[in-house]
């Protein structure tokens, strides 16, 4: 492998950087039921983003989950398995008039970067943490853009980058 590339005339560092050609990988994806009304929309710009970048449908497997706190012991079973090249974790955690949201939202986002750190697949999160529906209606593809179809890039991208090394 080389060291450095040159453009211009000029010497730059090897760079490693993962593309968005899904063919041949295989995807686990992670769906809390709760708040199904935002949660199935994310999964539906997930899996577009999938088809879209040529993801066959026989290599994505869907694992749904009562709630986001939930999502943690599916994240420790797919992590476990090595059937997957990247997984997406989709839930939505919206404020409501007591302090659980604040619970459940920090420990979701704990659980995705502590598996991150220590796992050999890439785990994107696909977790809403909106203070209103409204919030997270927009998120999941009314304005916004879709927050599952971001996670699925993002997926695709880390899968790609992990073949590198």
């Amino acid at each position: 492998m080389e060291d450095s590339f040159q453009s211009d005339g000029l010497k730059f560092p090897v760079m490693f950087e993962g593309d968005f050609d899904g063919e041949g990988l295989k995807f686990g994806i992670i769906v809390s039921r709760f708040n199904s009304t935002i949660t199935e929309r994310l999964l539906e710009g997930a899996l577009d983003c999938l088809k879209r970048h040529r993801v066959g449908i026989e290599n994505v497997e869907i694992i749904r989950v009562p709630g986001s706190i939930e999502v943690i012991y599916a994240l420790n079973l797919l992590n476990n398995s090595s059937r997957y090249d990247a997984i997406i974790v989709l839930a939505a955690v919206i404020q409501g008039e007591t302090y659980h949201f604040n619970i459940v939202a920090n420990e979701i986002g704990k659980a995705v970067a502590q598996f991150n750190m220590h796992s050999k697949v890439p785990i994107t999160f696909g977790v809403l943490t909106t203070e209103t529906i409204d919030q997270a209606l927009n998120r999941a593809g009314i304005k916004n853009g879709n927050k599952g179809f971001e996670a699925a890039m993002a997926a695709l991208e880390m899968a790609n980058l992990r073949k590198q090394f």
